[in-house]
C-alpha cells in the first residue's frame, strides 16, 4: 500500500509550455510517489508527451517547478540535464541499438565493474523472462521481446523515476495484455515512481494506481481508476472511457423529467437543460415486459419503447442499437452473451438509475 504521508518521489508544480501562441501545457501540477504508477491519459495533442519531455529534461518549460525526492531539478533558475535526474525512459519504438547484443543493450547505461554489470543484466533478463537471450540481437527478437529488453535497459541503472511514452502502442493487440502485466510486475518490484503516457483508457485502467486525465494542456481530473471511471467530471470525461448514451431533459427544482421517468438533479439551475449520461451496459432491456407496455419500477424508472435498428455480436457481449419512440433518438444497449434481435423488433428499455451521470447540457 502506498504511504500517502511520504514525500512524493516526483513533484511537478505549475508547469507550462507554449509553442507560438498555443498553450501546449498549462499550469500542470501532479505528484507521483515511489512505487506508484500514474497515467497521463488523454487524446493525441493534449500535451502528455510534452509534459514527459519537460520532466525528463529534454524540453525546457516556460514556467513551473520540477522536484525529484525534494530536490529542485528545474525552475526559473535551475535546469539539471537529463543524465543528472535519475530518470529511466521508455518509448514506443523501443530505441534499441541494433548493432549491440541484448546483454550489451541492457548494460549500456550501467557503471561499475564488469562482474557487477553482468550480474545486474542477468537479474533483469530473468525478471523479464528473457534468460538465455543475452547473445541475441534486436532483429532476432519479436516485438514483445524487444519491448522487454527496452524495459530491462531502462531499469538497469535503478532510476528513481520511470517515464514511459506510449510504450505498448507498437505491439500486436494479442501481446499487449501479457506484456503490460509483466511490465507492471517488474516496475512494482523495482519501486520506481512511474509516469506512463497513454491515449488508451483500457491501458490506464489496467496499469495505473492513479489516472490524470488531460485535455487541452491541463489536467481536468485526477483519481483512482475506479473513481475516475465511475465519477467522471463531465460528459467528455465519461465519453473518453466508453461509449455513452445521452438523454436530454429540463430541470424542475431538484428533479428532471425524461421519458424514463424523473431523475434527481440537485444543484442544477431550475429550467436549465440537463443531460443524463448512461453507458450501454447500464441500459437494460426489460425482457419480462417486452410487448406488454410500460410498468414503472422504483429502481429502474419508467420503461421506454425503442425499435431495434441494428444488432451485432462482439464475442463477450452483443450491442443493440435502438431508435426510440419518444423522439427518434438513438440509444445503444450492451447485453452479455448472444442477443441478436431482428431489425424492427420493439423492446422496452430501462435505465440503471444508480449508474447514471447528470451534467448540465
Amino acid at each position: 500500500m502506498l504511504n500517502s504521508q511520504a514525500q512524493p518521489r516526483l513533484e511537478v508544480a505549475n508547469l507550462s509550455r507554449r509553442f507560438g501562441h498555443r498553450d501546449v501545457v498549462s499550469d500542470l501540477t501532479l505528484t507521483v510517489a515511489a512505487g506508484q504508477v500514474t497515467c497521463l491519459l488523454g487524446p493525441s495533442g493534449c500535451g502528455k508527451s510534452t509534459t514527459l519531455r519537460m520532466i525528463a529534461g529534454v524540453e525546457n518549460p516556460d514556467s513551473g517547478t520540477i522536484r525529484i525526492d525534494g530536490q529542485t531539478v528545474c525552475d526559473d533558475r535551475t535546469h539539471l540535464p537529463p543524465e543528472s535526474r535519475g530518470i529511466g525512459l521508455m518509448f514506443q519504438d523501443f530505441a534499441l541499438f541494433p548493432h549491440l547484443s541484448v546483454a550489451k543493450n541492457v548494460a549500456f547505461g550501467l557503471c561499475g565493474d564488469a562482474r557487477a554489470k553482468t550480474a545486474r543484466v542477468d537479474e533483469l533478463l530473468e525478471r523479464v523472462d528473457l534468460s538465455g537471450f543475452g547473445a541475441k540481437h534486436p532483429h532476432e527478437l519479436s516485438g514483445g521481446e524487444q519491448q522487454r529488453v527496452a524495459l530491462a535497459r531502462a531499469l538497469a541503472p535503478r532510476p528513481r523515476i520511470m517515464l514511459m511514452d506510449e510504450p505498448f502502442s507498437g505491439l500486436d493487440n494479442r501481446l499487449r495484455d501479457g506484456i503490460r502485466d509483466t511490465t507492471l510486475e517488474v516496475l512494482k518490484e523495482e519501486g520506481a515512481a512511474v509516469l506512463l503516457v497513454t491515449h488508451e483508457p483500457d491501458e490506464a485502467l489496467r496499469m495505473a494506481d492513479e489516472i490524470a486525465l488531460m485535455r487541452d494542456g491541463k489536467i481536468v481530473q485526477r483519481g483512482s481508476p475506479y473513481n475516475i471511471y465511475n465519477a467522471p467530471i463531465d460528459r467528455a470525461a465519461a465519453a473518453f472511457f466508453s461509449d455513452i448514451n445521452v438523454i436530454s431533459g429540463v430541470s424542475k427544482g431538484a428533479l428532471t423529467d425524461t421519458p424514463f421517468g424523473a431523475f434527481l438533479t440537485p444543484g442544477h439551475v431550475d429550467g436549465g437543460k440537463v443531460e443524463i449520461v448512461i453507458r450501454p451496459q447500464h441500459l437494460k432491456i426489460d425482457f419480462d415486459r417486452a410487448g406488454r407496455g410500460p410498468n414503472p419500477t422504483s429502481q429502474d424508472g419508467t420503461p421506454a419503447r425503442g425499435i431495434v435498428s441494428r444488432a451485432r455480436f462482439l464475442g463477450h457481449e452483443s450491442l443493440v442499437d435502438f431508435t426510440m419512440d419518444f423522439d427518434g433518438s438513438k440509444l445503444t444497449a450492451a447485453v452479455p452473451g448472444v442477443f441478436l434481435p431482428k431489425v424492427g423488433t420493439p423492446l422496452w428499455l430501462m435505465i440503471r438509475r444508480d449508474r447514471c451521470f447528470v451534467f448540465p447540457a
